[in-house]
């Protein structure tokens, strides 16, 4: 019982994404999803060995990409993201972040917005900013600190683009859409599309859209990832922070696996690497729940690099 429940928030935060592009609202999906009172910080690769942020930090180096799953629109996981931040500046790293909520189309409105060329009214009219509240999300965008040489990224594709494989496949890209595409263009691995069938199936997508529909989850994957390295081929002194969505952190099967083959496929392993980031939300499920979800999976691997598990009850 609790771990339908927890399946269900999971199935909302991904069907209010993928609706959204197809101009559907999803407005009071997540209704009933509370808010936490509490983290804790845990190692994703041993059964339930804690630490704490500053060490997660001090495992970081220039070059690192730290890719951090959230559930979205919550003001704590908020201040957490800032917390984060603030301790990589506080070890000495040169912080830039990268934001799946911008589409990277639009860089140049993002950096007329971080450089008050533009009002912050503007800026969200001009993207055609929607949902969840922006100061949820514009302090992450401003942390980055010009005048250091961070860097505040655009990093998504336009859900226009999204939208139209969700209904037609790839192949029904207009010329225009193509140009927006990524580059040697590949789905996310085997056990995502599993995993990713399994949340979205079962009545939630009509069966002969479900293809069409991780086309358009790991397009979001790999434009993020082709962003991010076009960005960090020229600047391997930086660690950079990714805020993104928790499933395409999960199990490093969308967002990190992508990341690694285009890292690998330009020769910087030396140079770049790759953490993770997974965020549990504990409501609802039981004690033996919680666990199962921190421990490593059998099939899948470590969820994640490191765990933040959110307790709502503490």
């Amino acid at each position: 019982m609790m771990r339908i429940q927890k399946n269900q928030i999971l199935i909302l935060s991904i069907l209010s994404t993928l609706l959204s592009t197809l101009g559907i609202s999803a407005s009071g999906l997540a209704a009933g999803v509370g808010m936490p009172s509490s983290t804790g910080w845990y190692s994703g690769r041993a059964y339930n060995e804690s630490t704490s942020l500053s060490h997660i930090v001090s495992e970081l180096k220039p070059g690192t990409i730290l890719v951090v799953g959230e559930s979205h629109g919550q003001e704590l996981i908020q201040n957490q993201q800032m917390h984060l931040l603030n301790e990589i500046r506080r070890q000495g790293f040169k912080v830039s972040v990268g934001m799946e909520f911008f589409n990277y189309p639009d860089q140049e409105t993002v950096q007329n917005f971080r450089n008050n060329v533009i009002t912050e009214d503007q800026f969200k009219s001009q993207i055609q900013w929607g949902g969840y509240p922006f100061e949820l999300y514009a302090p992450q965008l401003l942390f980055p600190q010009s005048a250091l040489g961070e860097f505040g990224l655009a990093l998504n594709m336009p859900r226009s683009v999204t939208g139209q494989i969700s209904k037609g496949g790839l192949e029904s890209l207009t010329v225009e859409q193509q140009k927006l595409m990524p580059p040697d263009f590949a789905t996310g691995n085997a056990f995502y599309q599993e995993r990713f069938y399994n949340i979205i199936g079962g009545g939630h997508v009509p069966a002969d859209k479900l293809l069409n529909y991780f086309l358009a989850q790991s397009t979001w994957d790999e434009t993020m990832a082709w962003q991010t390295l076009e960005f960090m081929q020229h600047h391997l002194d930086h660690v950079f922070v990714i805020i993104v969505g928790e499933f395409h952190v999960q199990y490093g099967g969308g967002l990190p696996d992508r990341l690694r083959q285009r890292i690998q496929s330009k020769g910087l392993s030396k140079e770049l690497s790759v953490k993770t980031i997974s965020q549990i939300w504990t409501e609802g499920l039981t004690e033996d729940d919680i666990q199962s979800e921190m421990a490593p999976s059998d099939k899948y691997g470590p969820r994640a690099d490191y765990i933040n598990r959110v307790d709502p009850s503490l």
